[in-house]
């Protein structure tokens, strides 16, 4: 990441804006969705750990290679 990208903050800006938005304007409301959207993340994250070690590439990760090399 460069650092122009890092200093310009309207894409946290407007990601915030849309949070909130989203949430009707009630800020803890959108602390919690937001802290409820990261475990979500985490626990797949764990669970994609889990099954690259035992070796298992999980279905969403097949799908997502698939998609990106363009094969069938």
């Amino acid at each position: 990441m460069s650092a122009p990208a890092l200093l310009d903050n309207s894409y946290y800006e407007q990601a915030c804006d849309q949070a909130i938005a989203m949430c009707d304007g009630n800020l803890r409301s959108t602390i919690k969705a937001l802290i409820m959207a990261n475990e979500y993340l985490e626990a797949e994250l764990e669970e994609l750990r889990a099954a690259i070690a035992a070796g298992c590439i999980p279905e969403t990760s097949r799908s997502w290679t698939r998609g990106k090399s363009g094969a069938a």
